[in-house]
């Protein structure tokens, strides 16, 4: 199949980049470091000695996502097609690794992480996009028959089934769900009947209510979302410590700097609940900045997924946009109290180097499927798109 320009042109021209997009995700980007600073120096002088420690990993981690955003936009999305069950079988085999005595490491209860010497990486955030482009290119192979139930639902329920159940065995309750949530979202746009996915959605409440009532960190976690403050030292001692976070904020926030809560008061202030110290040094006109980077990130991944000239970039698109979306209203609303404890950081600002290299490798497919839209360029660049869309659907008919 060709995938580069045709015989006799002298280059292929580079793609047009979304600017309010790529603004939106490096401005993102660049808060995180600037707070990923600000809420862990402290903690990291008083355990490492070096209060810079967690900002030069989170800077070597945004220079790599840099790279990771810049092939994933040169290589493009359709190409990425071709790599979807490869790219699910290696986010598998990493979920059954961290599983691995010796290989897993266990931190606050989970294994969650792989460690290498200087590096670590953590599947779960693998696995979501992973997941994302193997549901999209599944789904645009099978679009005339994603409505029967034993095409189009039953085995992408059997596959999400396989990969919650690893994410439950870490255990890590938040990518699971996320994994569920990408799902019902691609299958209800991609056509699936609506009655499968509110049936499936109701059988797993009383297996999602046996593990919370069987678990007892999730139990204590829902007690504390029900009442933090009937347990202020115990359950609810994050949430109530975030809740006072926020609040002190105000208008404007104490100044950059200069938050109280991320003196040893706070846990995980520089990543699960680093949008409270978010809250709290720039008040509520950083949270509103905060919120409306985040809502020029879905506008303009929804526009891109409408635009897209084949099913597969619509789907990555959509799926793309609602991981992040769909994790960063999760993340704020358990800063705020409106969501019991996930576990899941803020796309983009918490620390976390595999978070942040995978979630700007999405954004670069994301660019790319924008990118790739006829709107997107001239006339000459509609129609070699065009053709790559037809090359793209001709590869789906043959897999």
């Amino acid at each position: 199949m060709a995938t580069g320009s045709p015989r006799g042109s002298a280059r292929v021209a580079p793609p047009a980049v979304d600017p309010i997009l790529l603004g939106a995700v490096l401005s993102l980007v660049t808060l995180g470091l600037v707070m990923v600073y600000s809420s862990s120096a402290v903690t990291a002088q008083d355990r490492l000695g070096d209060s810079f420690h967690y900002l030069w990993r989170q800077l070597t981690a945004a220079g790599l996502g840099l790279v990771a955003m810049a092939v994933a936009l040169r290589v493009g999305y359709r190409r990425v097609a071709r790599f979807a069950y490869p790219v699910l079988v290696v986010a598998v085999l990493l979920l059954v690794a961290v599983l691995v005595p010796g290989l897993g490491t266990m931190v606050g209860g989970a294994k969650r992480w792989i460690r290498f010497p200087g590096v670590s990486i953590q599947p779960a955030e693998v696995a979501k996009l992973a997941w994302v482009v193997y549901l999209s290119y599944s789904l645009a192979k099978k679009r005339e028959k994603v409505a029967l139930f034993s095409i189009g639902f039953l085995p992408h329920l059997a596959v999400a089934g396989f990969l919650v159940v690893l994410c439950m065995l870490e255990p890590d309750f938040g990518s699971a769900v996320t994994l569920l949530f990408l799902m019902f979202i691609l299958l209800f746009a991609a056509g699936t009947k609506l009655s499968y996915l509110v049936g499936s959605v109701l059988a797993v409440i009383p297996f999602a209510y046996t593990a919370i009532i069987r678990s007892p960190y999730r139990f204590a976690r829902w007690s504390a979302f029900l009442d933090p403050w009937a347990n202020r030292r115990g359950s609810g001692y994050q949430v109530t410590e975030s809740l006072m976070s926020i609040g002190s904020g105000g208008l404007w926030g104490l100044g950059l700097g200069d938050g109280r809560q991320k003196l040893f008061f706070l846990p995980e202030a520089h990543t699960d609940f680093i949008f409270s110290i978010i809250g709290e040094e720039l008040g509520l006109a950083g949270v509103a900045l905060v919120v409306t980077l985040y809502g020029v990130i879905v506008w303009r991944g929804i526009r891109a997924a409408l635009a897209a000239s084949e099913p597969f970039g619509t789907y990555l698109a959509l799926g793309i946009t609602s991981a992040i979306g769909f994790q960063a209203v999760v993340n704020m609303a358990v800063a705020m109290g409106l969501a019991p404890t996930k576990g899941l950081t803020l796309p983009f600002i918490s620390y976390g180097g595999s978070s942040l290299i995978v979630l700007m490798g999405a954004a670069g497919l994301l660019l790319s499927v924008a990118a790739g839209s006829p709107a997107a360029g001239n006339a000459r660049g509609a129609e070699r798109q065009a053709r790559n869309a037809r090359e793209v659907s001709a590869d789906l008919e043959a897999a």
